[in-house]
């Protein structure tokens, strides 16, 4: 079977000690540095049949119809709209978040999501979208490109995960965005936590001399600029943002359901557990059966045993492993067997609710 039709594009990233030494601005944003949403209502053409569904004016996708015709009539081009049957066209919502100092010709990643019943967005091109950063603000910024979507050949006969996409650098700031306050000598936390928040302000202390940091709460810690540094607190905050300091790695699970991908941090194993979804059973603990004559060999560092479906069967198969397995073990396994990935998803979903993995998943 060749591996680029069973791979899942599962990807499992795990740390290998508790702790990761870093940058305070790793953790912590500025006061004040609130990103700038924008969003804008545009076209994707090009698409291979997928498109929304539009007959004319009377069913299906109006508002697509209705918005080719407004762009044809930019050009001096009129065409009826009950003759325009355009399944190579899709409207779409677009979306991004740029910085707050991002200076006029600066790019950045936009994403895409379908609107209507189009099935599939791959292969289509952005045409040239405004974003405004509200639905009554002038536009600030335009979007346009190819969409890069790429999905596993198992996958493509569905509906799911084929309806969004991002573009890399297809957005252009083309005017100043509003002017921001000057930068407040304090740290919000990305992810707020007390013991992460007290390790930064010892961190800080030790370089820039005690009282420099103070603990505020889980979500925030309060600096104290040196005197004569009032008129330069965006260097001093610079400095601080280069602070090495050494904070646990929260073991938590985040599963993309569209594409398979498991991203997993922190040292994750998982306990004694039995789930079953859709012919696919995982099995964890002490009671491992022997490897059968056939199928697919043992998971490298478990005692894992695996039995592969045909490509284009429903995946079917038992995969178990010993003690102290993880959570590379299940998803390596579950790759052989030839999960999709929504039951990659609810697999892990079922081991948390198990109470055999402690750490949070997530899946988006």
């Amino acid at each position: 079977m060749k591996s680029s039709i069973v791979a899942l594009a599962l990807l499992v990233l795990v740390a290998g000690h508790a702790t990761a030494q870093t940058r305070v601005s790793d953790y912590t944003t500025h006061g004040g540095d609130v990103p700038v949403r924008l969003v804008g209502y545009g076209l994707v053409v090009g698409l291979n049949g997928t498109g929304d569904r539009s007959f004319g004016t009377t069913s299906g996708a109006v508002q697509t119809v209705r918005s080719v015709t407004n762009l044809l009539r930019g050009f001096h081009i009129e065409v009826p709209s009950d003759r325009l049957l355009l399944r190579n066209v899709a409207a779409v919502l677009v979306t991004a978040e740029v910085s707050p100092y991002m200076r006029p010709g600066g790019r950045f990643e936009v994403q895409v999501a379908s609107l209507g019943d189009a099935s599939s967005l791959r292969g289509g091109v952005l045409w040239i979208t405004p974003l405004t950063m509200g639905p009554e603000s002038a536009a600030i910024a335009s979007a346009q490109g190819p969409l890069p979507v790429t999905v596993d050949e198992r996958v493509r006969f569905s509906s799911r995960g084929l309806g969004s996409a991002r573009i890399t650098d297809a957005g252009i700031l083309e005017m100043p965005l509003p002017v921001m306050p000057p930068p407040s000598p304090i740290l919000l936390l990305k992810s707020p936590d007390l013991g992460a928040a007290a390790r930064i302000v010892a961190a800080i202390n030790a370089a820039r001399g005690p009282g420099t940091a103070v603990l505020s709460d889980a979500g925030a810690v309060t600096l104290k600029l040196p005197a004569g540094a009032a008129d330069s607190a965006s260097t001093f905050l610079a400095a601080i943002d280069t602070i090495a300091v050494v904070v646990p790695v929260e073991p938590k699970i985040v599963i993309d359901a569209r594409s398979g991908i498991v991203v997993a941090g922190g040292d994750i194993h998982v306990g004694n557990s039995v789930v079953s979804i859709k012919g696919i059973t995982v099995r964890v603990g002490d009671s491992v059966p022997p490897p059968p004559a056939t199928g697919v060999p043992a998971t490298p560092g478990s005692s894992a045993v695996t039995v592969a479906a045909p490509f284009g069967a429903a995946p079917s198969g038992m995969l178990a492993l010993g003690p102290g397995s993880t959570v590379r073990d299940i998803a390596a396994g579950l790759q052989a067997l030839g999960a999709l990935p929504s039951e990659v998803a609810a697999v892990f979903d079922g081991l948390r609710a198990a109470g055999a993995i402690v750490a949070p998943v997530t899946v988006r």
